[in-house]
């Protein structure tokens, strides 16, 4: 039986013979394959088509990587393998890969086969390319790589204005960071500046407003009723300013130089000027939410949602998790290491930052734990995949959650889901104008599932009028035997 090896390179398909399989045979195959003069009595090439452009490539190559066999590829092969007759071929085809392989039998009727012989002898094909094909140079093979290579990167790594959960993950990841790093500075600064005035730090508690009274008192003798203004603008508060004037007058700390003090001002500053841009980075995540993710912002809050897309990677791959997977998202650790002993799983992950499982009781908490994943899930999926961007579901779904806990405490049953879902359809559809169609049940569906409720209720009672035909025929069994005793 013969056999055909199909090659794919960024200048197009190659078909090539193998006539002598057993001159590369052996131990050594690698270097028999490595070989030109041995290779080339081995393999020959049959036929090449090369790619007409740089888009015709990019699409070639876009469907071999996904196991598609396109129009080009299959006339390619038609043209230049032998006729397969009555399904029995003479020869086998191979490829690299199983699943084109698979492609290419069912729509060509060619028998394909992917083992490591075949994968040997496309090495050496990919290795010895340019010595087949004439006019084709080392160089001319390099450029078409590099070109394609960067199409085929550009092609997947696609970027949509609508949908920069990208943006979202750098946001979160760097509102982490600066959370840390805030609270670190700011520690940093109560116990310098806690030498020269230590009672200020049970005074004011906020690690903003005490940077900020550090640029503002500075040298503590210096403070008098003349800055109660000043003060009462950074704590908001007359009682906690006098309070601070008056601690300074009766301060146990130690005197501080100039020097000091002013590497002190520079520190604070500069832990200022951190804490002010970690207040825009929030409100920049939150609008990033908003466009992105608006209902699962509008469920479960803009950083508890940012932290779900960050550690699933994308919106996609969060809106393909099953609700069990996003309950327990962040809690992997854990829930491995109970399959390993054997002990209890846990039941909720990064969703139990939110405020649905605090409010809940001990006992409720795995259970609200586990709706509120559920709704998550629905909420990601409406934003991945809606066109229009709309928070309706997501105020809807929050709705329910609340109707649940309310359930868990006072026993009010909710609204079903279903029902709730052709709510926010239906206002959705009232607010884009009555001409536009309601894709939920709305006009002529909605008529055709009144017409087939009357069909099933004329039918129901047509049984309950009819009788039932076992009924008869115990009927007339009965009669008979009545019959036969009488005779």
């Amino acid at each position: 039986m013969s056999q055909f090896l199909l090659h794919e390179s960024a200048s197009g398909y190659s078909l090539f013979e193998v006539t002598n399989a057993d001159e590369l045979a052996g131990e050594a195959v690698q270097q028999n394959v490595a070989d030109i003069q041995r290779f080339g009595k081995a393999v020959k090439l049959s036929a090449f088509k090369p790619f007409t452009s740089a888009a015709n490539a990019l699409e070639q190559i876009n469907a071999v990587s996904e196991s598609q066999v396109t129009e080009d590829l299959k006339n390619f092969l038609t043209t230049n393998l032998p006729k397969v007759k009555a399904g029995k071929a003479k020869f086998k085809l191979g490829v690299a890969e199983a699943k084109l392989g698979s492609a290419i039998q069912e729509e060509t009727g060619v028998p394909c086969e992917c083992n490591e012989q075949v994968g040997e002898l496309l090495r050496g094909v990919r290795q010895h390319l340019a010595t087949f094909i004439k006019g084709l140079e080392d160089k001319d093979m390099a450029r078409a790589q590099l070109g394609l290579a960067h199409s085929y990167s550009r092609a997947k790594v696609k970027f949509n204005v609508n949908k920069a959960d990208n943006m979202i993950i750098q946001a979160i990841a760097l509102l982490d960071t600066l959370d840390k790093d805030v609270n670190t500075f700011v520690m940093r600064v109560r116990e310098w500046y806690g030498w020269h005035f230590p009672e200020l730090v049970k005074i004011v508690n906020d690690n903003y407003q005490y940077a900020r009274l550090t640029l503002l008192i500075k040298d503590k003798s210096t403070l008098g009723d003349d800055k109660l203004e000043e003060l009462k603008e950074v704590v908001v508060d007359e009682d906690v300013a006098k309070q601070i004037i008056e601690a300074a007058k009766i301060s146990m700390g130690q005197d501080i130089s100039p020097i000091d003090m002013i590497n002190i001002e520079t520190f604070a500053r500069r832990v200022i000027s951190l804490a002010e841009y970690r207040q825009k980075l929030g409100t920049y995540l939150a609008d990033k939410m908003h466009i992105v993710a608006p209902n699962l912002g509008a469920l479960i809050g803009d950083l508890v949602g940012a932290r779900l897309i960050s550690h699933a990677g994308s919106l996609t791959n969060l809106a393909k998790y099953p609700a069990s997977t996003v309950q327990i998202l962040g809690a992997e650790k854990a829930l491995f290491r109970a399959l390993k002993t054997k002990g209890n799983t846990p039941k909720y992950g990064l969703i139990f930052h939110s405020s649905f499982i605090g409010r809940a009781k001990q006992r409720n908490k795995g259970r609200i734990s586990r709706y509120l994943a559920n709704k998550c899930s629905i909420a990601s999926r409406i934003d991945c995949f809606m066109e229009n961007s709309t928070d309706a579901f997501g105020l809807k779904l929050k709705d329910q959650v609340e109707e649940r806990l309310r359930f868990y405490e006072e026993g009010v049953a909710p609204r079903k889901n279903l029902d709730v879902m052709k709510e926010v359809i239906s206002a959705l559809g009232d607010a884009a104008g009555e001409g536009e169609e309601v894709p939920m049940e709305d006009g002529e569906k909605r008529k055709k599932k009144e017409k087939k409720e009357k069909k099933r209720k004329a039918a129901a009672e047509e049984e309950e009028a009819a009788p039932a035909p076992a009924a008869a025929a115990e009927g007339e069994k009965k009669k008979k035997k009545k019959k036969k005793v009488a005779a």
